[in-house]
């Protein structure tokens, strides 16, 4: 299992409208996606800025090449979820996944 990681930042009014796209429409189209086994939405609130984490779950690096595309390492985004990021990280991290006590459904 491949653990797709990235991270973004928003202000402080934009974060609620953000993890609501990730939640509502990001999140559920990569169910879509053949190999695509779940994700986390991680959020640090601070005074300036929201730190979003964001990791999902593939079962091979070709599973999140369907997703990404051929250089899978670049961050993807939706249109309005690149408005309402005030700062990005432009590659995603790859992590083979070692170990887990986590259970997964599909859906």
């Amino acid at each position: 299992m491949i653990a797709r990681h990235w991270r973004g930042w928003t202000k402080p009014q934009n974060a609620d409208t953000y993890e609501t796209l990730l939640k509502t429409q990001v999140l559920p189209g990569l169910t879509k996606i053949a190999g695509y086994r779940g994700g986390f939405v991680l959020r640090d609130n601070a005074a300036d800025e929201v730190e979003f984490v964001v990791i999902n779950l593939f079962d091979s690096v070709e599973a999140v090449r369907a997703f990404a595309g051929p250089d899978y390492t670049i961050a993807i985004f939706e249109p309005e979820a690149r408005r309402l990021l005030s700062r990005i990280e432009t590659t995603a991290h790859h992590y083979e996944v070692r170990a887990s006590t986590a259970s997964f459904s599909s859906g």
